[in-house]
């Protein structure tokens, strides 16, 4: 077995099964923790170092936001993965943040469209040279799509979205292999920057079209991954 994984310093304010909480999930959306695998609280306990009330507590959070799986009388597992899931969360997806992109290119600020421009640069300048999978793109590339929507001035709305955004990150994550292949030759660079321009220039329409038409290909993508088990081979090194 694999030495104890470290949990980030507690800010003094947070519990033990909160921390446990957020490594649970990065975990699951890594791949790490495979969909499907049988979620033993004493191993958990030793991979984690910690005790095993927090960490049922964590799992029984984790049950409420589909990540992990309760099953009556034994215990817990990763949720699994099917290829119907990734197109009804991308339709959802595209469905909401939609509406909230329409909504921030109408009551956007000047502000926002400083700090979109912003987010664009910096997922652009690292592009070129980052996989798909590297949690540097990973974190700039979903910096970029939350703040396109981010001027909706709806907080339940964004909250709706960015559970979306983490469920539609661990297919991607599971997908990676497929996802770079298909990235050499499909122009996700220009992809994003149709989008930025269509937001600058407040043009809904087009904005929203285009932002659609981004998620189904990648959706396209991850099913053919998924249909073709490439969820199991998540951890192999790209």
């Amino acid at each position: 077995m694999s030495p104890p994984a470290e949990l980030p310093p507690s800010s003094g304010r947070r519990t033990m099964a909160s921390l446990l909480a957020d490594r649970l999930r990065q975990d699951v959306l890594t791949g790490s923790l495979k969909p499907g695998a049988r979620l033993s609280v004493r191993e958990l306990a030793e991979r984690y170092d910690a005790g095993t009330i927090p960490l049922r507590e964590a799992l029984s959070r984790l049950s409420t936001s589909g990540f992990v799986t309760a099953e009556d009388q034994r215990g817990f597992r990763v949720a699994e993965v099917s290829a119907e899931e990734v197109l009804d969360i991308h339709k959802q997806r595209t469905e909401l943040e939609g509406i909230a992109l329409r909504e921030s290119i109408r009551a956007g600020s000047v502000q926002w469209e400083a700090e979109l421009i912003a987010a664009h640069h910096r997922m652009a300048s690292i592009q070129g040279h980052l996989l798909a999978s590297d949690p540097e793109w990973e974190h700039e590339h979903i910096q970029f799509h939350l703040q396109l929507v981010s001027g909706c001035g709806s907080p339940w709305l964004l909250r709706f979205i960015r559970m979306l955004i983490e469920h539609s990150l661990r297919y991607r994550q599971l997908g990676s292999r497929a996802l770079a292949q298909a990235t050499r030759k499909r122009d996700v660079a220009g992809e994003h920057k149709a989008i930025l321009d269509a937001t600058l220039a407040r043009d809904a329409d087009l904005a929203c079209a285009l932002l659609k038409a981004h998620y189904r290909e990648t959706s396209r993508i991850v099913v053919e991954a998924i249909s073709a088990g490439a969820g199991e081979k998540a951890n192999t090194p790209q």
